[in-house]
């Protein structure tokens, strides 16, 4: 007996041709931009109606109205895991990768939803990235068709057996029984009510926007020393823009001072004695970024990051930190600097300052962002 999983060859043909390079990027892109990409041949077939034009000039025809889009309502946490799941283990080499797909649809399936129990029943059909199991598959199609994916009742009536067995990712996370599932189902079912909206503590207080003329001679001051500083003008400005929106007297709860939200710390290690002068935070601010991009070897995101959080912060969990602050100030601030790397000047780090990258691409010097040359 042979069971295919539904729709593979149509959604492997969707799978677009690009250079190695750029796989990195593409599981969020195809995942969630084109989700469409993914589905089933009979889930293709329901709910697409053609959409009607005006006639072409000449034509005797009526013009016809054409049909509204419809909305696009957000992906929930399981679909949006599902998707992403799909797409390891539908693509091609070298971007498939199934161990990834088997673990994405577990943490799909353990907030119950239905089409990732099914696909992990498939993995587990197939061998797919794990030891074939009739029994731990037929289990899943079983679960799947009770928490109501309609595909599923085929394989589960084919494949009948009489005990449950579950499958080891889920037993690991504490999902042994199909009520169980329907209780991760029901606790994860969208509430009628929305939720509050999300409420930033003790935000910083910014006076009114200044006047153009005075954003012009901030503008002049950043690019006149971010010459000096060999810094991108546009990068600082856009940290000035993400900091205090130019406000030369911004002060934040943490009191952070000035143009580029000097805490005292950072101010008086890069010698800044009046942190609300703009020109002393300014230098003070490129300091703290020159030494950052060298710290880092040129790479923005890590700098933009350290800006927010402290260096600390971003080598104790070697990347980016996973603080929702964190995570919006460099996300805002990419918006208007998108370079992944900065030349950087490895003068400004002090004898012994190296971060973790430096070890990590010691046998690979000279691969990403070009040290400044040293003037003799």
């Amino acid at each position: 007996m042979v069971i295919d999983h539904p729709g593979t060859r149509r959604a492997r043909a969707c799978v677009p041709r690009v250079p190695h390079r750029l796989f990195v990027a593409l599981p969020l892109c195809l995942a969630l931009a084109v989700p469409a990409a993914w589905a089933n041949d009979d889930e293709a077939q329901v709910g697409v109606q053609p959409v009607e034009t005006s006639a072409m000039p000449g034509s005797s025809a009526p013009p016809q109205p054409a049909v509204a889009p419809a909305v696009r309502t957000p992906l929930s946490e399981a679909a949006r895991l599902t998707e992403l799941g799909k797409y390891f283990d539908l693509s091609e080499p070298p971007s498939q990768d199934l161990d990834k797909a088997r673990d994405l649809y577990c943490r799909a399936a353990v907030l119950g939803h239905a089409e990732a129990v099914q696909r992990l029943g498939w993995l587990y059909f197939k061998g797919r990235g794990v030891a074939p199991d009739e029994a731990v598959a037929a289990t899943l199609f079983k679960w799947a068709s009770a928490l109501g994916d309609a595909r599923s009742t085929g394989a589960a009536r084919a494949l009948s057996t009489a005990s449950e067995v579950p499958a080891p990712c889920l037993a690991r996370l504490g999902v042994t029984s199909l009520e169980s599932l329907r209780a991760r189902q029901r606790a994860t079912a969208p509430s009628a009510r929305p939720a509050p909206s999300a409420v930033v503590e003790q935000p910083a207080q910014f006076r009114t926007t200044p006047a153009p003329a005075d954003r012009r001679r901030i503008v002049e001051m950043v690019v006149q020393q971010a010459r000096a500083y060999r810094l991108d003008p546009r990068l600082v400005l856009a940290i000035v823009r993400a900091e205090s929106n130019f406000d030369v007297a911004a002060l934040s709860p943490k009191n952070a001072q000035g143009l580029m939200q000097l805490i005292p710390d950072t101010a008086r290690r890069f010698s800044v004695e009046n942190p609300l002068d703009p020109m002393e935070n300014i230098r003070g601010g490129m300091a703290y970024v020159r030494w950052l991009l060298a710290y880092y070897r040129g790479d923005v995101t890590l700098t933009l990051a350290a800006y927010n959080a402290g260096e600390g912060a971003v080598d104790r969990f070697r990347g980016v930190p996973p603080f929702a602050e964190t995570l919006s100030y460099v996300q805002r601030i990419r918006a208007f600097y998108p370079f992944d790397r900065h030349p950087y000047d490895p003068r400004a780090l002090a004898a012994g300052e190296r971060s973790w990258i430096t070890n990590d691409v010691a046998a690979t010097s000279g691969a990403g962002a070009t040290p400044i040359p040293v003037q003799r």
